[in-house]
């Protein structure tokens, strides 16, 4: 994506696109909570790269599906994605509402 249309901020995700795609095996999701908050409840499948973190495990995250970045409500899966997609990582988007929206819409969360 051309980094000039993200100052608008980066692409998102609803949670019922990112649940169609979670269980069709497309994306892969990534939370960037800090590893207290993903221990008290996750959305299934996820995996804790807290933020802070993130710049030093981009190298050991797969690149083979594109990712959707997800967080408490949305503001720091904002940053990761733009990490991510200034590192090359194609496809990312942001959740949005994060983990709250998700939990509001009855889906399951991982506790």
């Amino acid at each position: 994506m051309f980094s000039f249309l993200r100052r608008f901020g980066p692409p998102q995700i609803e949670v019922a696109d990112l649940d169609a795609r979670l269980d069709a095996g497309t994306m892969r999701l990534l939370d960037v909570r800090e590893e207290s908050e993903f221990r008290s409840g996750h959305v299934p499948g996820a995996i804790c790269v807290p933020l802070k973190k993130l710049p030093e495990r981009l190298a050991k995250l797969k690149r083979d599906k594109p990712y959707a970045v997800i967080c408490d409500r949305g503001n720091r899966s904002q940053s990761a994605t733009n990490l991510l997609l200034d590192e090359g990582f194609e496809g990312t988007v942001s959740v949005r509402g994060g983990t709250i929206a998700w939990a509001a819409s009855g889906r399951a969360i991982i506790r």
